[in-house]
């Protein structure tokens, strides 16, 4: 028998690589160029946060959670002094669109319209209390065109799942290293990870040592049983968090934004590399 997904996981899946793909597309690095962003990870950090403001780097460590504080310092406020966040946003919509125009050119228009109109439903319910990037991105004024609506509420509701997902880890008395540490011994090999991420062999280690200590690693490395059933936990708290989003759909209407969605995501994940730190399924 097939293990069943919460329904606010499967929706994630799908509108997870829309939002996804800008951060490797050419046009997304291109038009953070052009605002003077040179560099994946000044347009990264920039691009992300600037819903925040001008903001120095520690809320930003804070907020982002698995960056490695020394990897946020060095693009953090630097960034602020190339481009302003009134810059960075319109740049990672005008990348975002780009990309997406490229990637959905075959995707039928009214798919696309469908999808956006119950996206832009799920927010207009949204409740963002305790999620400061949801709530800051959720606070910008909505695009025009269907594309940058599209991108623009996808971008919202992975950040309001992803605040849930970083309370969830909290709650679990796990930081942002081990958190990446715990995702590779169950699916994700460290080398892609760790430099995506900015920590340092030692202290990925000593979150290794950490997690070996507390019972959720064997000294191999490997998951134990309970590490593997307390990231279920973990992991149904975030779905349980992410699940009030949808509440007030009735199941035909999350199936019809399913449907709607699948082929986008099928083209947006197909451009995405094959080794990525995103954390996605490999089929969904």
């Amino acid at each position: 028998m097939a293990e069943l997904v919460h329904p606010a996981r499967a929706l994630w899946w799908l509108f997870e690589p829309v939002h996804a793909l800008t951060y490797f597309s050419p046009e997304g690095r291109a038009a953070y160029e052009a605002a003077g962003l040179r560099g994946s990870w000044r347009g990264y950090f920039a691009g992300r946060s600037a819903p925040l403001g001008a903001v120095d780097a520690a809320p930003v460590v804070a907020a982002f959670f698995n960056f490695a504080p020394g990897m946020v310092e060095r693009a953090l406020p630097d960034v602020w002094g190339r481009a302003t966040p009134e810059a960075a946003l319109a740049a990672r919509t005008a990348g975002a669109v780009a990309t997406l125009e490229r990637v959905l050119e075959t995707v039928k228009p009214d798919l696309i319209e469908r999808s956006v109109t119950l996206l832009e439903r799920a927010l207009d319910g949204l409740d963002c209390c305790g999620r400061v990037l949801a709530s800051a991105n959720a606070a910008l004024p909505r695009p025009e065109g269907q594309l940058a609506r599209l991108w623009h509420a996808t971008t919202v509701l992975r950040e309001h799942r992803g605040d849930g997902h970083v309370a969830a880890l909290v709650a679990e008395g796990l930081d942002g290293c081990e958190a990446l540490v715990i995702r590779c011994a169950l699916d994700v090999r460290r080398e892609v990870l760790q430099p995506y991420r900015g920590w340092t062999d030692e202290e990925w280690e000593a979150a290794t040592a950490r997690l070996t200590t507390r019972g959720w690693l064997n000294p191999d490395g490997t998951i134990t049983p309970d590490g593997r059933s307390r990231h279920q936990a973990l992991e149904a708290a975030t779905d349980l968090a992410a699940s009030r989003v949808w509440s007030a759909f009735r199941r035909s209407e999350l199936d019809e934004l399913a449907a709607a969605l699948k082929p986008i995501s099928t083209a947006c994940r197909a451009e995405l590399p094959q080794l990525n730190p995103i954390g996605l399924p490999t089929s969904s």
